[in-house]
């Protein structure tokens, strides 16, 4: 696995706290680390390149 989301799978993801937009956050290497969802200030994680789309695990972003 090399880390990335299946660019097909994320033209469908929504919040599932607000079904809003989310925004990709990559690292240096461009691999992606989390979701965003700027409406609700929450980040979802990314592990091995499959998002973790649980509000319980999402952590909030930083201002």
């Amino acid at each position: 696995m090399n880390g990335q989301i299946d660019p097909e799978l994320l033209r469908i993801l929504v919040c599932p706290k607000c079904k809003g937009e989310l925004e990709v956050r990559s690292d240096e290497e461009g691999v992606e680390q989390s979701l965003d969802c700027p409406a609700c200030r929450l980040a979802y994680p990314v592990e091995d390149g499959i998002p973790v789309m649980l509000v319980e695990e999402a952590r909030p972003l930083e201002s």
